[in-house]
């Protein structure tokens, strides 16, 4: 994984309903209308959440009619908890 990407990843997790987000899907898939509810945000925000989550790969989507499903990109996190672990010198 190059810097850029970690970086990337790293300003996407540095918010707190983007926390709440990777938080909720890591119970498994969620419909947006179920992510909205868990929010005091409007649905544009909540949209503006999920584009930076999905830019930086962290969270995967598809699309069912006018329902979209969000889910979290294990590989990608997989391969982050790597790279964090070696920029502590930890290999474990």
């Amino acid at each position: 994984m190059k810097e850029q990407e970690i970086a990337k990843i790293c300003k996407a997790l540095g918010d707190e309903n983007r926390v709440k987000i990777i938080k909720l899907l890591s119970n498994g898939e969620l419909c947006a209308c179920k992510l909205l509810e868990e929010f005091k945000i409007s649905q544009s925000t909540l949209s503006h959440h999920m584009k930076i989550l999905t830019d930086c790969n962290l969270v995967d989507f598809k699309k069912d009619g006018k329902w979209v499903y969000y889910s979290i990109n294990t590989k990608a996190f997989s391969e982050f908890k790597k790279e964090i672990k070696s920029l502590t010198g930890k290999k474990k």
